[in-house]
């Protein structure tokens, strides 16, 4: 039994390791700067020792590591790509001098090839530094998130009828759930000598838009057209996120679906349609309340 650091408790890739950890019997220490959250009391009442701690607070880090063996170890480009660059530096640097027997870091697929995309470059520095860090490693580089179709702009698409994305009907994406990201990053955590010094692209299916488009209709139960975004709309909200979907269009994330199957059978991959078929839609697309009149 392992005692292991989680940082993204709260979050979706962080919460999916601590809960397929918890289920593998091992020890889980979920960070976050939110103790108190509900999302915090979740985890607690799944068993985890829920520890404050903040990337950018180096003395919170060192603590809440002391005594584990294992760190996974997720960064995030929403407050910027130089903010996630020194916040996984400074992770890494606490991971090492807590001398941890394996850091398993989640970055992106493809994120160590000229992407171009500026949160792919951030995390492949990230991964540089924990090479060289001297801590024994893991990468793992999740293609798509599948969960991404349950939020955000792409839901409210679909309570209009419409799922919209930046991409041709036809090119197809591959696709991965935080569920399943979750489960690998616990397979890594627990089988060490299997998977120290390497990195490895992970992905569970690959749709084109369009099929995406039919499997969503069926899940959600209602008739649905797709919509391609232009690349320019992006570019007014995020030129990172416009670079991302460039990409995804040209070049595309080919990741070994069929390998990582025949390989890691255990983590019982969920495809587009399986994942589409378990998210709660009626409540994801509940119409927002109508603002009071005053």
């Amino acid at each position: 039994m392992l005692t292991v650091a989680v940082t993204g408790a709260t979050g979706a890739q962080g919460g999916a390791t601590a809960r397929s950890l918890l289920a593998a019997g091992h020890r889980v220490r979920a960070l976050t700067r939110r103790p108190d959250s509900p999302a915090a009391d979740t985890l607690r009442a799944l068993g985890a020792d829920v520890r404050y701690a903040d990337f950018d607070d180096r003395d919170s880090l060192d603590t809440a590591l002391a005594g584990t063996d294992s760190l996974f170890a997720v960064t995030s480009f929403e407050a910027g790509i130089e903010t996630e660059i020194r916040q996984g530096g400074s992770l890494v640097d606490a991971a090492a001098a807590a001398r941890l027997g394996h850091v398993v870091l989640t970055s992106v697929a493809h994120a160590d090839r000229d992407t171009g995309v500026p949160h792919y470059e951030s995390k492949r520095t990230v991964e540089q530094h924990l090479r060289a860090s001297g801590t024994p490693w893991t990468v793992i580089g999740p293609a798509a998130f599948m969960d991404n179709y349950a939020g955000g702009w792409t839901a409210d698409g679909l309570r209009e009828g419409t799922f919209a994305w930046p991409m041709p009907a036809d090119r197809p994406l591959s696709l991965i759930s935080s569920r399943d990201i979750g489960a690998f990053a616990a397979l890594a955590l627990g089988r060490r000598e299997d998977f120290t010094g390497r990195r490895i692209d992970i992905a569970s299916d690959e749709r084109t838009p369009e099929e995406m488009t039919g499997m969503l209709a069926a899940a959600t139960g209602r008739p649905l057209a797709y919509e391609e975004v232009p690349l320019a709309s992006v570019r007014t909200r995020s030129t990172d996120l416009a670079a991302m979907f460039a990409y995804f269009t040209t070049t595309g994330l080919d990741v070994d679906v069929a390998g990582l199957r025949r390989e890691f059978p255990e983590v019982d991959w969920q495809g587009f349609d399986d994942w589409a078929g378990a998210q709660d839609w009626p409540s994801i697309l509940k119409p927002d309340p109508a603002p009071a009149h005053h």
